[in-house]
């Protein structure tokens, strides 16, 4: 089919009493409406990631609240993966160098590994890292990220519970945390909202990028702004995207498909606001400009899709059901609002 933009949203607290609709929607590059796709996806579904294949963009993987889903045919039609229970799943990976093997993240800080294409599935063990903080909702794992130049180097980042890291692509794992809690020593870094700790804000992670620009480089957003570890999650610095941006709550940051030196980010002014931004980095973050202009992101900006078929194709979506995207780079923009009702919007991929 023709270039196709695809975006999940899930229940959400936060939604309004009338603003319940959750799916998997559609929409032809090239065309104005939104299309819910249905066909074997569970009734409701809640879509919180997508993946497309790294070498066959009509294969699809969405992360639901009863496991994997994948279609093969652009999205028209999907089929359980074969996981081994249903859980609700908040990340969905493809590893590196090998479109075979597919990590998968989900609540009570589960990871599963398949192999075989999503036939069979390894869970793994992680134990609770240090810091974890004791929220209203369980544990889930809402990033996962490999290293492009050493696919063993795998990381979990854990929504308010910091990051933990495999260097065997999983069989064993090691707590990063100590170094991100140590930056709540400085009143800056201390957020406290619904735990116990004012470390909670710097292990609030949202989101993780790995350039093959820099092997062993791990980048970091969370809700205190943007990080780097430049030795594989065991030290940080803050990238102090403040500097560039108004906006520092950060959700999403990925790299480029087409230049590992360019990164996006979105960046926002808490997880419930009326305003978020997208910025652009052409030298792995050292420095940032805005990125999006002439539209109006009236809600958190929440996830981030580049194409890998045109470098010009960039795409974002706001909590509330907005979706912009540009198809010259950057040079104009458009906003394509979602069906009225859909809000918590999670996922998005071109």
């Amino acid at each position: 089919m023709n270039a196709a933009i695809f975006a999940g949203s899930a229940q959400w607290v936060a939604a309004s009493a009338d603003s319940r609709v959750v799916g998997l929607f559609r929409k032809n590059c090239a065309a104005d409406d939104w299309r819910q796709l249905h066909s074997g996806l569970p009734a409701h579904v809640e879509v919180r990631a997508l993946a497309i294949h790294p070498q066959d963009t009509g294969t699809i993987l969405a992360a639901t609240q009863v496991g994997p889903y994948r279609s093969t045919d652009s999205g028209d039609t999907w089929t359980a993966m074969n996981f081994p229970l249903e859980a609700v799943c908040w990340s969905i990976l493809y590893a590196p160098n090998d479109p075979r093997t597919i990590y998968c993240g989900t609540v009570e800080m589960g990871v599963f590994c398949s192999h075989d294409e999503g036939r069979s599935w390894t869970e793994f063990s992680i134990a609770e890292p240090q810091g974890l903080c004791k929220m209203g909702f369980p544990t889930r794992v809402i990033a996962l990220a490999a290293d492009p130049s050493s696919p063993q180097l795998l990381y979990a980042a854990l929504e308010v519970g910091g990051l933990v890291r495999s260097i065997d692509a999983g069989a064993t794992w090691q707590d990063c945390n100590a170094p991100l809690m140590g930056f709540a020593a400085h009143a800056r870094y201390k957020s406290q909202l619904f735990s116990d700790t004012d470390t909670e804000g710097m292990l609030d992670s949202h989101a993780l990028a790995v350039s093959a620009a820099r092997s062993g480089e791990v980048l970091l957003a969370n809700r205190m702004g943007l990080f780097r570890s430049a030795d594989g999650g065991l030290s940080w610095a803050d990238i102090d995207v403040g500097q560039f941006s108004p906006l520092t709550y950060a959700r999403d940051i990925i790299v480029s498909p087409h230049d590992p030196h360019t990164l996006y980010a979105a960046l926002s002014k808490a997880a419930v606001s009326d305003e978020g931004s997208l910025y652009r980095s052409h030298d792995l973050g050292e420095s940032w400009q805005r990125f999006d202009h002439g539209v109006e992101i009236r809600s958190t900006l929440m996830t981030i899709a580049a194409s890998r078929s045109s470098a010009e194709r960039v795409y974002c979506a706001a909590r509330r059901g907005q979706v912009f995207g540009t198809e010259d780079g950057g040079a104009s923009w458009q906003e394509h609002p979602l069906p009225r009702g859909v809000e918590g919007v999670y996922a998005i991929a071109c």
